[in-house]
């Protein structure tokens, strides 16, 4: 087992270059268009970001998270993780990058489990930025419990009728698909009993029936939908995957997407120490400079001591998919996924602190730090389920003892070395002897 904690000199050329260019021609993209990275660019916006995506493919980086095949580079788990830290630093990396959830996960899940059609259709939009996608699951009834799902898919003929509602369903208003996960068989258990199904916007029996907004949003941003299917009717070539195959084609972008997301937040949570670190040199106070005063100090020691095991965590479940270990990496995704949400909301806060009221306005990032962390704390699956299924996973590597002395109870260690070393010794334990 090799461990190296250095990329070899080409690799880190590329990362010098993506930091140098998200600080001077990505950042500034969040005031001179805010809000606007979900929304299907126009005229104004494409003049700007094109060439800047052109000069992305020029490098060799465009889509790092795909395959080859898909116009990706191949890079690998553990160089996606130090590309994406310093894409999290701006919401509009993703964009320009070609890397924006939940369009890379919809993405890998066309390129698996869609039909040529499909794929000629919708795949190379995605994949270019031109168009964006939405992942329907959640239910307004149950939440992300797939136990009580209700909108079913009924099969008629050659075709298949849907019906219920989902909630939550994010960018569903400007989406040219969206993905939908139902039941088709519920007489079996729910992950035996779903499916998955491409619905293309504009379908009959399609109803956006609200968009709700994130508290700090602005008006103009996609939203989050809830979203009604009225007796909306399918083809069978619209199913992804076979029947009752809804939660592997689900998963088989979750997982993915989760560890995204805690690569993304390294370079969210580096941003805000950053500007805690230039808020406390540059801020005079009570005699001094904030960062002359020791909370303040702590805050900055606190933060960086929370970013630092994180961002070695992310590394080494993306280590582990990257030698084959996926199914080992589950734990540790639920890790990253358990630990984002945290360190978001307690590095978010802290900078907030030392910003004073400042921090609170919509003239700094801050609040949408602080919010991020609540956000991804839901995201995906709430926080709490995957602690219980973490801890679930982990009991399974251990058995049960006797439940009176446990195993490192004194008597029973005694008992065991005396079984192992017999005779060999006058007493157990066997202590210095008197040295006078």
């Amino acid at each position: 087992m090799a461990w190296d904690f250095c990329t070899e000199p080409e690799f880190e050329e590329k990362l010098a270059w993506i930091r140098q260019f998200v600080r001077d021609e990505v950042e500034p993209l969040e005031v001179l268009f805010p809000g606007c990275e979900f929304l299907p660019p126009d005229d104004e916006r494409r003049a700007i970001l094109d060439p800047l995506k052109q000069q992305v493919r020029d490098r060799g980086l465009w889509a790092p998270h795909l395959g080859p095949e898909l116009g990706g580079q191949g890079f690998g788990a553990v160089k996606l993780t130090l590309i994406n830290e310093i894409l999290g630093r701006s919401p509009w990396a993703p964009i320009v990058f070609g890397t924006q959830a939940p369009d890379t996960g919809n993405a890998e899940i066309l390129a698996r489990f869609g039909t040529p059609e499909q794929r000629a259709e919708y795949l190379s939009g995605l994949l270019s930025g031109e168009i964006f996608s939405c992942f329907a699951m959640t239910e307004p009834q149950g939440g992300a419990d797939p136990r009580v799902f209700t909108t079913r898919a009924v099969r008629d003929g050659d075709d298949w009728v849907l019906n219920g509602r989902k909630y939550f369903a994010s960018h569903a208003e400007i989406a040219s698909f969206l993905i939908v996960v139902a039941i088709t068989d519920p007489d079996v258990p729910v992950h035996r009993g779903a499916s998955t199904f491409l619905v293309p916007a504009g379908t009959p029996g399609l109803v956006i029936e609200a968009t709700h907004h994130l508290v700090g949003s602005l008006p103009h941003e996609p939203g989050h939908s809830l979203v009604g299917f009225q007796d909306l009717r399918l083809p069978a070539s619209a199913m992804l995957g076979e029947p009752g195959q809804g939660f592997l084609v689900a998963q088989s972008r979750l997982a993915g997407g989760r560890l995204h997301h805690a690569m993304r937040s390294i370079g969210v949570a580096q941003r805000a120490i950053d500007m805690m670190a230039h808020r406390a040199k540059s801020r005079f106070t009570q005699g001094s400079s904030l960062a002359d005063k020791q909370l303040v100090q702590e805050f900055i020691a606190d933060s960086y001591a929370e970013l630092v095991p994180f961002r070695l965590t992310v590394l080494h479940a993306a280590w582990m998919i990257d030698n084959g270990q996926q199914t080992a990496a589950r734990a540790e995704i639920a890790v990253c996924k358990i630990l984002t949400a945290k360190l978001l909301k307690s590095i978010g806060l802290r900078a907030i602190q030392v910003h004073g009221a400042m921090g609170l306005t919509q003239q700094l990032p801050l609040v949408n730090v602080l919010l991020g962390g609540i956000a991804l704390g839901l995201a995906d699956g709430p926080t709490e389920a995957h602690k219980v299924n973490l801890a679930r996973q982990l009991l399974k590597g251990y058995a049960a003892e006797d439940p009176q002395w446990p195993s490192e109870f004194t008597d029973v260690r005694l008992a065991a070395a005396r079984a192992k070393y017999g005779d060999r010794f006058d007493e157990i334990p066997a202590l210095p002897r008197d040295r006078a």
